[in-house]
């Protein structure tokens, strides 16, 4: 069974993660969750040619804006799905942030942070629920 879903013919979206109404995917191993931006926000950006990251060490809260993804078309804020702890950045992104184009669900990874709220964890939307915010968008 794949764990990709093909929204629209172009979207993709993995099963195994947890997505943001702001267009953030989180996994979660250890209580770190790691986020980066879906393919679908990469779409709609277009060609990402910076990444201004979150400083390691700094506390946020769940809808805090920690980075900005800066695009040849616009520049979107990039918000913490959970509260905690910044742990990493993806520094590799300072020099290569088209991977974020061309891997959003891999490499193209933007930071890590330790969950001080688990419970939070409950409010992110499921795979099915992201795509039908997709599909509410798009008019599919």
């Amino acid at each position: 069974m794949s764990n990709e879903i093909v929204v629209g013919g172009k979207y993709k979206v993995l099963k195994d993660r947890y997505y943001t109404e702001t267009d953030e995917w989180v996994t979660i191993e250890n209580n770190v969750a790691k986020v980066g931006i879906t393919d679908y926000a990469q779409k709609k950006l277009r060609d990402i040619v910076g990444v201004d990251l979150p400083q390691p060490g700094r506390e946020v809260k769940a809808g805090e804006q920690v980075a900005t993804v800066e695009s040849v078309k616009a520049a979107a804020d990039i918000y913490s799905p959970l509260s905690g702890k910044i742990t990493e950045a993806n520094e590799e992104l300072i020099t290569s942030p088209e991977l974020i184009n061309k891997e959003p669900y891999g490499a193209g990874w933007i930071f890590k942070l330790e969950i001080s709220d688990p419970k939070e964890i409950e409010k992110l939307l499921n795979y099915e629920q992201y795509i039908n915010t997709i599909k509410k968008r798009e008019g599919l």
